[in-house]
């Protein structure tokens, strides 16, 4: 240790303006060599499995690594779908009850689609233990012993690896993987609904078949459009046997030498290091096939230097180092001296890093443009809504009463001032269920909430007489309950229990004060919250929903009659039931994007918007920073694969990192 030492301070000296001016850099590693894109992250990813996974912490590390048939193209919007894994856009086919194939047929002839996936070649697996074979081709790894396995401690421990061409069986073994109980993966039930005889994964007539080497078949009930879209999800990655019998011996579990933990795929990354403590660290994938930057995007792409790379081999970045940070103010300061190299802004920085425009627009303050630092905005295709228990005997039902009591709640609950006050700015007042980006959004007056605003050259929320007028002829003038003579008294049920957690409270209570209404906050633990929206006991609740993939039926069908959360335990947690919208719902579902479809959504809309189940609140609004030698950044609210895209100059950082980064002395 004492040599190591001596040798730093010879190489600080003999360099002293470098390595003075960087005392407080926080890595340790000298990647001055390699093109290094620094991130962050609060809490370890649960699963890295692609069966369980689901959650954009761990989209975050599982997207670089595994590759669905499907992805969405960095550029384009709308968002596309294009091929990533597989050769081309699948093949699909429609048949009839005796698996005939059908040319042009209505949809209520088609009983069953057929999507054929035709597959690249000459694709392998990332190097990994679970491939390695001895010189007779025998599997090093594959029957461990207990004195080999009491010598690892980590993946990296095992000397050897392997790998070997991605073959049609790896998609299939995935997906009979998804229909195992024992896996337990979240999108099983749904998937029921979808793959024919998916709960007969070890049978013959699974709905997922191998047809040769390069190609398989999913099949799935009756036409959905829909469906496609989860062939560009980590779900529907393929996943070799090898993994599950590398991983799947007694003893590793216990070492965290899992699937969980450390991933095995095809795509630009492979996570070399997972240290929940520290660090995490994806490294570039020496096997990878190859795949180029985008050629061509959106109209203004080319001008904001987003074509710059057009054709170029992927990825630019050679490693990834995500750093452990559980709070906000350090990785602000680290991203203010260059050594992250993109962020968020918590609220506590919002006022250092932004500022908003005479005309309601947003800009950087002087102290970041003065550093080169860039900032990106985009509205996340996500509802955030408070939601009405329509089984209520208060709020709920079809009875012109109720409605009229919700249309009032709504207009009283005045999501502007939320957003202002709690969000920084940071969000979009919703008018409906669709937020922007999603087929069948109306802009303008044509899409505007009209029970809840009026129309003046933009939408503006009614005032709160308007309210009051309607609480009146809901029987409740006032506010006053004419069962008790005394203020109406609602019931919000919640899981924000913590200190922080107050001042929202407290202005949901003014909110409905505007209407002399008392609501009681019924604040509980998580599972407690789950129990009562399963038993329809909650009766107004505040919840959230991000898109899985860009189609207005991923979010309508949040309020379809047959997904009711009581009757079916669906994702209908409201509970609402309009036999109209559910007809028009059946209809839209199964329909390709057309005029005609477009006019269904809407129709679907104002009636949601009439019947009011819920407070339509916001769609939020992310707002990303990063330095001046950060390249090809474009929000994509669908992938989940963008590190590929993103390129460094990491000698414009290094420059500035010295510049900002020197002691005082």
């Amino acid at each position: 240790m004492k040599n190591k030492l001596q040798l730093f301070v010879f190489f600080c000296f003999l360099f002293l303006s470098a390595c003075d001016s960087q005392l407080n850099n926080p890595y340790s590693d000298n990647d001055s060599t390699q093109s290094v894109l620094y991130e962050s992250f609060s809490e370890r990813p649960k699963h890295l499995d692609p069966v369980a996974a689901y959650s954009s912490n761990e989209y975050a590390i599982i997207g670089q690594v595994y590759e669905p048939p499907l992805q969405y193209h960095y550029l384009k919007r709308p968002y596309e779908l294009t091929p990533l894994s597989a050769e081309k856009m699948p093949t699909v086919r429609y048949l009839n009850e005796k698996g005939e194939i059908l040319n042009n047929p209505k949809d209520n002839e088609i009983v069953f689609t057929d999507y054929i996936i035709d597959i690249k070649q000459n694709v392998r697996f990332q190097p990994h233990p679970a491939f390695a074979k001895d010189a007779q081709g025998n599997f090093v790894y594959h029957a461990l012993t207990e004195k080999q396995i009491s010598a690892v401690n980590k993946l990296s421990d095992f000397e050897k690896t392997g790998t070997r061409e991605l073959t049609a069986d790896d998609y299939v073994y995935q997906i009979k993987r998804l229909a195992n109980p024992k896996l337990q993966s979240p999108i099983a039930e749904m998937m029921k609904n979808y793959i024919v005889n998916f709960e007969k994964f070890n049978e013959a007539d699974f709905g997922a078949q191998v047809i040769n080497r390069y190609q398989y078949k999913i099949r799935i009930n009756g036409k959905s459009p829909q469906f496609i879209f989860w062939l560009a999800m980590p779900f529907f990655a393929p996943m070799p046997w090898e993994a599950d019998a590398f991983y799947g011996q007694a003893g590793l579990h216990e070492k965290n030498i899992t699937l969980d933990w450390f991933p095995i795929g095809t795509g630009a990354y492979f996570l070399a290091e997972n240290n929940p403590n520290r660090r995490m660290i994806l490294l570039k994938n020496p096997n990878f096939h190859g795949e180029k930057y985008p050629t061509e995007g959106d109209i203004d792409d080319a001008k904001n230097g987003l074509l710059t790379d057009a054709g170029k081999a992927l990825p630019f970045i050679d490693k990834v180092v995500f750093m452990l940070e559980k709070e906000t103010i350090p990785y602000w300061t680290k991203f203010l001296q260059g050594y992250y190299d993109l962020s968020g802004i918590s609220s506590d920085s919002f006022d250092q890093a932004v500022q908003f425009t005479g005309s309601g627009g947003v800009a950087l303050t002087p102290s970041m443009t003065e550093k080169g630092i860039h900032l990106e905005t985009s509205v996340t295709l996500s509802d955030y809504y408070l939601a009405f228990n329509m089984l209520d005997s208060t709020v709920g039902g079809s009875s012109e009463s109720a409605r009229k009591l919700r249309q009032a709640i709504s207009i009283a609950v005045d999501y502007e001032e939320y957003i202002s006050i709690f969000m920084n700015g940071r969000g979009v007042p919703a008018q409906g269920i669709l937020p922007e980006g999603i087929y069948g959004y109306a802009e303008g007056e044509a899409g505007t909430n009209h029970d809840v605003y009026d129309w003046n050259g933009k939408p503006q929320r009614k005032n709160i007489d308007a309210a009051k007028k309607l609480l009146a002829e809901a029987g409740y003038e006032n506010g006053i309950d004419p069962k008790t003579k005394e203020p109406l008294i609602l019931y919000f049920d919640t899981t924000a229990v913590s200190t922080d957690d107050r001042p929202r409270m407290n202005w949901y209570r003014k909110q409905f004060e505007k209407l002399g209404i008392k609501l009681i906050v019924r604040a509980t633990d998580y599972n407690r919250f789950q129990e009562k929206l399963r038993t329809g006991n909650a009766q107004l609740f505040f919840f959230g929903w991000n898109a899985d993939y860009p189609d207005p039926e991923n979010f309508f069908f949040l309020l379809y009659g047959a997904h009711s959360k009581v009757k079916f335990s669906g994702e209908n947690s409201s509970n609402y039931e309009n036999a109209e919208f559910d007809r028009l719902f059946e209809q839209m579902r199964s329909m390709d994007n057309s005029p005609e479809r477009y006019e269904i959504i809407q129709k679907m809309q104002h009636i949601l918007q009439h019947d009011a189940p819920w407070v339509f609140g916001f769609h939020p609004k992310n707002f990303a920073l990063y330095h001046q030698w950060f390249h090809n950044l474009k929000p994509n609210l669908m992938a989940n694969n963008n590190l590929k895209y993103l390129r460094l100059d990491t000698q414009k950082r290094e420059e500035l990192r010295e510049k900002w980064n020197r002691p005082f002395h």
